[in-house]
């Protein structure tokens, strides 16, 4: 299990303390003008972070821990004991605070991690551009008047900004990879099943998954391994075949994303991994099917406060969810019918491949004034190429490709679920590769 602790380094000879880290988070985020860091966190409870960090530095066992004194933001969807999980709403806001943590949020403290605040998000996780009317926009990192990208908003941002080293997010149909694409970050959507569901509020029990985003693909790994209780196995980084995805997951980009995704294929080439051209069919319709299938599992889920978001709720998320009200009745058992077939088809396709790649997102990050004014179309480009992999239920990572460029671009590379850590192992040598 990777260790990336900073409160020991590899000499042997020198230690730090967790309260160390901590007042450096804290110090960190009060340089953020305070307008903007409410835009980033629902909840920032410097004395609770300083309370965590001198807890870590008592307990010599977490501190033996391979993520001791790494400070996680925690996405408003996971409980934390003693928090309300408010899911990014003002409507759940009134709830009971939570009795005990997720077991994501468990297993990351019992590893030697700190809780390093609460991250905004897109209400109930519901976009993936990552405006909320309650807690505001946080602005891109590279330019403010641009999204951030959701729904994992405010974990994007703090890591960007440097509080956080990982941020927990999750991913129903890119959430953790369109933040982090936009922001220059790493993300990882493992496969579905991989980590526990229990604490996080769901949005769709079919999609949900829990991931991490950071700088680097070896601290995704790192807290991955964590997250889903499974070690890394070890990779052979010669002679791998990658698909290189054609058709709808290349379709149009816009001029910097092309030109960075033809130097990542360059770049790969010359690296001498075995690149192929290929297309994806049972990606036809993909679409409609997680419209369906999404929609019809949060509009169970929300069915008791709909009322309630028609007066205060956020008026995209509701139309999505209430979406659910046209559908005919045999809609959902045909889509996931659909999604079946497609998830079996990709398995066999990819048989013949070690990973496969394509643009985490066909455009740079989108002005936020223009996406007020076209939610629907601006929110569905930014969906587009991550929700496909959930639709396949695979797992997929994103790494930065737009090297010195002045708005950030991904690279997405996936396989089919139950690769994590083939996925995790070529990423992490991808990400060497372009930022060489």
């Amino acid at each position: 299990m990777t260790d990336i602790s900073p409160l020991r380094s590899n000499s042997g000879g020198i230690t730090f303390r967790a309260e160390d880290r901590a007042r450096r988070a804290i110090d960190t985020a009060m340089n953020v003008e305070p307008s903007v860091l409410q835009t980033i966190f629902t909840r920032f409870d410097a004395d609770r972070i300083m309370s965590e960090a001198r807890a870590l530095d008592g307990d010599a066992e977490r501190r033996a821990g391979p993520l001791a004194g790494i400070m996680v933001s925690i996405k408003d969807l996971f409980d934390e004991k003693g928090q309300v999980t408010s899911a990014g709403s003002t409507i759940l806001a009134d709830g009971e605070p939570a009795s005990r943590d997720a077991i994501a949020v468990e297993r990351l403290r019992a590893a030697g991690a700190i809780g390093c605040g609460r991250t905004a998000m897109s209400e109930f996780a519901y976009s993936g551009v990552g405006l909320n009317p309650h807690f505001g926009n946080p602005g891109n990192i590279f330019d403010p008047a641009r999204i951030s990208g959701g729904s994992t908003s405010g974990g994007a941002l703090s890591v960007a900004l440097g509080i956080a080293d990982v941020a927990l997010g999750s991913d129903t149909g890119g959430s953790v990879r369109i933040p982090a694409a936009l922001n220059g970050l790493c993300g990882f959507k493992p496969s579905q099943s991989a980590v526990p569901l229990d604490g996080a509020f769901p949005l769709s029990q079919s999609y949900d998954s829990i991931g991490p985003l950071a700088i680097t693909i070896k601290q995704c790994s790192a807290a991955h391994a964590i997250l889903s209780a499974t070690a890394a196995s070890p990779q052979n980084g010669e002679n791998l075949r990658i698909g290189v995805a054609n058709g709808l997951l290349t379709e149009g980009l816009d001029t910097q994303v092309a030109g960075d995704f033809q130097r990542a294929i360059e770049r790969l080439s010359a690296a001498r991994f075995i690149l192929s051209d290929i297309e994806l069919p049972m990606l036809e319709g993909f679409g409609n099917v997680n419209r369906i299938i999404v929609a019809s599992e949060a509009h169970r889920i929300h069915a008791d406060h709909l009322a309630r978001m028609e007066a205060e709720g956020d008026p995209h998320v509701l139309r999505r969810i209430r979406a659910a009200e046209s559908f005919a009745p045999n809609d959902e058992a045909d889509a996931r019918a659909q999604r079946a077939a497609a998830i079996a088809a990709f398995s066999a396709q990819a048989e013949n491949y070690d990973v496969f790649i394509a643009p985490t997102l066909p455009t740079v990050a989108p002005l936020i004034a223009d996406v007020e004014a076209d939610f629907d179309r601006l929110n569905g480009l930014m969906l587009r190429n991550p929700s496909a992999i959930n639709f396949l239920d695979g797992c997929a990572a994103t790494v930065p490709m737009h090297a010195d460029q002045l708005l950030a671009t991904g690279l997405m590379i996936f396989a089919p679920g139950g690769d994590d850590w083939t996925v995790l192992g070529i990423a992490e040598h991808i990400q060497t590769l372009l930022a060489s």
